[in-house]
């Protein structure tokens, strides 16, 4: 008998997933009516993202979920320091990593999780696996 576990779904990829391939090649769910966002990305082969790159779900902002921090556009970083850890004092911009086609070359094989509403490649091959966005209810004027 199955149970209907909304966890069981997001840790095994059950809301459905996207293969991405090569140069260009893009997964926009940043649209007005998109109830999605790309919760894990699997690299198939040895991939750089280009163009521009991965997008966080809504720059971070305004998604009502508890002990969470995205990366932003302010100035100064505060990932660090805003979850208690210790950090370099004062501007820390320098520490992201910008994903673009001269920059991380990630292998195969590996995981990239996260909360993500853009994907571009410029090189390799991607599988991005989808989930319900928190606001999921509420978009499109869904009930279900």
């Amino acid at each position: 008998m199955g149970q209907n576990s909304t966890q069981v779904a997001y840790g095994f990829g059950q809301f459905g997933s996207t293969f991405l391939s090569g140069d260009g090649a893009i997964l926009d769910l940043t649209g007005a009516d998109a109830r999605y966002y790309i919760c894990a990305i699997t690299m198939v082969s040895e991939t750089k993202f280009g163009g521009s790159g991965l997008g966080i779900l809504d720059a971070g902002q305004g998604l009502g979920m508890g002990n969470t921090h995205f990366a932003s556009n302010e100035d100064t970083q505060t990932l660090d320091t805003d979850w208690g850890a210790a950090t370099n004092a004062g501007d820390n911009d320098s520490d992201l990593i910008v994903l673009d086609a001269d920059g991380t070359a990630f292998p195969a094989g590996m995981n990239l999780y996260g909360m993500y509403d853009y994907v571009e490649l410029h090189s390799g091959d991607v599988i991005c696996y989808v989930a319900p966005r928190p606001d999921y209810i509420s978009r499109s004027g869904s009930n279900s």
